[in-house]
């Protein structure tokens, strides 16, 4: 039996194009959304192997209902791809409390209540694969998204620890970082803070300015990334970390590089924190 898939935020971006890639290769799929009507077509082309479910990742209610039917439906999740997720520009002083903690409900709780929610069968049939869909912006971060940041080095964070923790199970995790990919993320997906300081025109809004001017225009192909992330389902090892796009790939290097100068650099001051050895 083909693998079942259960995949967040299907509308568009990263779900979307994973969600038909991953049908068309003869998968069994759930495919969620807030909206079923966005989602519809999806599951019309693939009538006896989609299950379309609505899933706002922030109801505790709707995560029971779509996980309890998909187990109804198909008997298993194999693959759980937390992608539902949004930004937000601001500067860190900018930002709005509620905007923010909006974003914190959907990147972080949202994902780590799906992924609590399937963890029982998978443990049950000791296998399964979690896809944590994170950001190079987990890695390293950047002027205008902060707060984007912090969610996102929350997620890896999370999903580090829960793989040691499964790992023993039969169950793999790899956290997904992408680069920029012709998605909807700086679109209308992420808003602006309505606070403006002008003394952070040339960090914060320069780069949030930079961002949304090259909306559509990103390197990041959505479908070659849908297959990318199918082919780590099937491997045999796949990786805790999958680097997505070659600005993913230089910024992970850089932000390494800049950790060992730093680490290097003050060694001695950080070892000499200890207390004396014992003699």
């Amino acid at each position: 039996m083909k693998k079942v898939w259960f995949i967040t935020g299907c509308s568009t971006g990263f779900g979307r194009a994973l969600a038909n890639e991953v049908l068309k290769q003869g998968y069994n799929a759930v495919v969620t959304a807030r909206n079923t009507a966005d989602i519809e077509d999806i599951a019309s082309h693939y009538p006896n192997t989609a299950l379309v479910l609505p899933l706002d990742v922030t109801s505790t209610s709707d995560i029971e209902k779509a996980v309890t039917k998909a187990i109804q439906h198909f008997g298993q999740i194999d693959v759980l791809v937390n992608n539902a997720g949004i930004g937000y520009f601001a500067a860190v002083e900018e930002s709005e409390d509620a905007e923010v903690r909006k974003m914190f409900e959907i990147n972080v709780f949202g994902l780590a209540n799906v992924t609590k929610e399937v963890l029982p069968y998978m443990r049950q049939r000791r296998s399964g694969h979690i896809l944590n869909i994170a950001s190079i912006g987990g890695l390293r971060s950047f002027p205008g998204v902060g707060f984007y940041n912090a969610t996102k080095y929350a997620v890896d964070g999370l999903s580090e620890a829960l793989y040691k923790e499964v790992a023993p199970l039969g169950i793999k995790v790899t956290i997904v970082a992408p680069s920029g990919f012709r998605t909807d993320w700086a679109g209308r997906s992420a808003n602006n803070s309505s606070i403006q300081i002008a003394d952070y025109a040339t960090t914060a809004h320069k780069n949030i300015n930079d961002i949304r001017g090259y909306s559509g225009k990103q390197p990041g192909d959505p479908i070659k990334a849908a297959k990318a992330m199918i082919q780590v389902v099937e491997s045999e090892n796949p990786p805790l970390r999958l680097l997505l796009g070659a600005a993913a790939l230089r910024g992970a290097k850089a932000k390494l590089a800049e950790l060992q100068h730093d680490f290097e650099t003050w060694a001695t001051v950080t070892e000499g924190a200890d207390f004396p050895k014992e003699e």
